[in-house]
């Protein structure tokens, strides 16, 4: 177990990460939980513009990219970096964080091609997790159409037992009912 957490310390103390986040704390914050991890090339970026500049000058291995911002925001970064004739690193990992989870942002942001999107504020387990997912699953980067990006993931749908949906009996009053409604559950995986 110690010699993962080595490994783990060795692979985050050699990759770039850069922030892209109009936010100052936010990025501070975000700062401090990748140097907690061990990570020590951390460049920053204060807006999206500046985010593009700085993929093109310091080929990050990773950008935690925020989704709301003035001018280039999230969605039009990640446009902008998914176009292979006109950026240079259209496969850079991108990490997505937001206060905003709707279901809407998160096909949305699926869509682009984001390699992982988190909820803020960010558990420096939860960071953690997506990059090392990042790092060392790589997915293929496809282009199929308008889309250019990673491969998507296979979606499993799953759905508990049916006999536990169906008619229940009231071991007390010896009467049955039905159950409101199924519950069921998409499952990513790898």
């Amino acid at each position: 177990m110690v010699a993962l957490a080595n490994d783990v310390k060795a692979m985050m103390a050699r990759i770039t990460v850069l922030i892209v986040d109009d936010e100052y704390y936010t990025r501070k914050v975000l700062r401090t939980l990748l140097l907690t991890m061990g990570c020590t090339k951390i460049h920053e970026a204060s807006d999206g513009a500046s985010g593009l500049e700085a993929v093109r000058s310091l080929c990050p291995d990773i950008v935690l990219l925020d989704w709301e911002m003035p001018g280039v925001d999230g969605a039009e970064f990640v446009r902008r970096v998914r176009s292979p004739g006109t950026f240079p690193l259209p496969a850079v990992p991108v990490i997505m964080l937001t206060g905003h989870g709707e279901r809407s942002r998160v096909l949305e942001a699926v869509r682009l091609g984001v390699h992982e999107f988190l909820l803020k504020p960010v558990s420096s387990s939860a960071l953690q997790a997506r990059m090392l997912s990042v790092l060392t699953n790589p997915r293929t980067m496809v282009k199929r159409g308008d889309y250019y990006g990673h491969e998507p993931r296979k979606l499993a749908s799953y759905k508990p037992d049916a006999e536990s949906y169906g008619p229940q009996l009231d071991p007390e009053s010896g009467e049955t009912g039905d159950v409101d409604h199924k519950p069921s559950y998409v499952i990513f995986v790898n």
